[in-house]
């Protein structure tokens, strides 16, 4: 066989694909000037929506890849947004980082994530590596900070979100969950059914976001003096789950119901209930929060507070992309978590394991 022949045909497409676009090609293909085209790529607000969108596709179709290093140099804005989250496994942080980039590909935007594991350290120094890259804005979206932070990030000509652990100011939005109110509801629900034996299951109990759930917890339990309680820490994900509701047990306390941090936690606490031949929710209710799309589908579907996940994303980056002057003061933006309830809540037994 003649070697040349094993090869495929390579067709028009493949060859002008291979090649490297040029922004001449993209200013013939959307049909204006390299100027114009230029304008677009620099997110300049002095060009119209259809010829905005009308390049964007053109630089689609000839996958024209703009040489960003140079553009810094010569200090062009760059279409390049940061997210920086605590646990991307957490299909919660997860879920928003999808939410905003969709949004972001829509207007010609990139998103670029790092991940810290809940750590303070990996937080500073993520930041510093957005700012290095020069992004045009930048996400926060974690459960733990380090006040420097607030600092250096004020001196920066960028927008910046927070998640739950910002504080409003000048280019700075904070967007805050009422978990005190999402935790209210859970415990006035379940106490209603007639649980009197519940246990918390936590992680990272020393951060503010995930203290705040916890403190709320303790601080419901107590007005009922006939409700008796524990709390557990282990790591976030189901494997947690799972080593806390093993823990409970373990020290003889028997709930009937178990509140979760996260949803995330909560499939361990189901799954280790089922292997034990433990009933979900005839001898035991579980609750999560954040309400992840696997809530739904999960046996039994899991009772949890909603947290709107996909209007959070959208909200990042309209609040990135926003015109500095809608910024400039600062705006803290307040959610108010929703009671879902399902399969894995019911009445309390008449007596406790």
């Amino acid at each position: 066989m003649d070697p040349k022949s094993s090869h495929a045909p390579t067709s028009d497409d493949d060859r002008s694909r291979s090649r490297v676009a040029t922004l001449q090609q993209v200013a013939r293909l959307a049909r204006v000037s390299t100027a114009t085209v230029s304008r677009v790529l620099n997110n300049s607000p002095r060009v119209r929506e259809e010829t905005r969108r009308r390049v964007l596709r053109a630089v689609r179709q000839l996958h024209y890849l703009p040489n960003y290093h140079a553009r810094l140099l010569a200090g062009a804005k760059t279409r390049t947004l940061g997210m920086i989250v605590s646990n991307i496994e957490n299909p919660f942080f997860l879920d928003i980082f999808c939410a905003t980039e969709a949004r972001a590909q829509q207007a010609g935007y990139e998103v670029v994530v790092e991940n810290t594991n809940y750590d303070r350290q990996r937080l500073l120094e993520s930041v510093r590596s957005m700012l290095a890259r020069r992004v045009a804005g930048l996400a926060i979206i974690v459960s733990e900070i380090d006040p420097q932070l607030f600092e250096e990030l004020s001196q920066q000509n960028l927008p910046v979100v927070f998640y739950d652990v910002g504080r409003p100011g000048p280019n700075m939005t904070n967007i805050r969950v009422r978990y005190e109110k999402g935790m209210q509801r859970v415990l006035e629900y379940l106490y209603a059914l007639g649980h009197r034996r519940m246990a918390f299951v936590g992680h990272h109990a020393s951060l503010s976001p995930l203290q705040e759930r916890r403190r709320t917890f303790l601080q419901m339990v107590r007005r009922y003096p006939d409700v008796e309680h524990v709390t557990v820490t282990q790591a976030d994900g189901p494997a947690g789950g799972r080593a806390a509701m093993n823990q409970l047990l373990a020290m003889g306390f028997r709930p009937t119901a178990v509140v979760c941090v996260n949803d995330f936690m909560a499939i361990g606490v189901l799954r280790e209930l089922r292997d034990r031949g433990i009933q979900v929710p005839e001898e035991v209710s579980v609750t999560g929060f954040d309400n992840i799309a696997l809530a739904e589908f999960l046996n039994p579907s899991l009772t949890t507070l909603n947290i709107p996940r996909r209007r959070i994303g959208h909200m990042v980056f309209e609040l990135l992309t926003a015109p500095p002057e809608h910024l400039s003061m600062g705006q803290e933006i307040v959610i108010e978590p929703e009671l879902v309830v399902r399969e894995s809540t019911g009445p309390a037994p008449q007596r406790a394991l």
